[in-house]
């Protein structure tokens, strides 16, 4: 079983400033729990391999100016790509994000995630709005 699941989040930052976010340690500003782990040092560069606390493997794949493209399996559970495009939006940014993933294991954990991705990206920009008003309340302390 394979889906490819589609949806936009939108980001109060332009492209250049919003792309950041979802990286691998950018996510640690509003992914709760996000503690990646780099077995040969941290980057962002194609190559880079990191591991998440599902014992989720990644890779970055790709990287551009305004997209992240990354490789990612879950053993006994699922493997596929993510991909986040950023595209202006005004002075903030859509991010277009795409996971393409096939089940290694019990087809329904494919299913479940797809029922799930509409409300997982509400999550996200729910959390990613939070982070920034967070960081543009400390700024303002300082």
């Amino acid at each position: 079983m394979r889906c490819v699941v589609h949806g936009t989040v939108d980001v109060p930052l332009p492209p250049d400033q919003a792309l950041p976010l979802f990286t691998p340690d950018g996510e640690r500003e509003w992914v709760p729990g996000w503690d990646p782990r780099f077995p040969a040092g941290e980057d962002t560069s194609p190559g880079t391999v990191f591991l998440t606390h599902e014992a989720t493997h990644w890779v970055i794949a790709d990287r551009t100016p305004d997209s992240m493209r990354y490789a990612r399996i879950t053993p006994g559970v699922h493997a596929g790509t993510v991909e986040v495009r950023c595209e202006p939006l005004g002075d903030a940014t859509r991010a277009h994000v795409t996971y393409d993933l096939t089940a290694l294991g019990d087809p329904a954990t494919v299913d479940r995630f797809a029922a799930d991705f509409p409300s997982m990206l509400e999550d996200w920009q729910r959390l990613i709005a939070t982070a920034l008003e967070w960081r543009h309340a400390v700024a303002h302390e300082s």
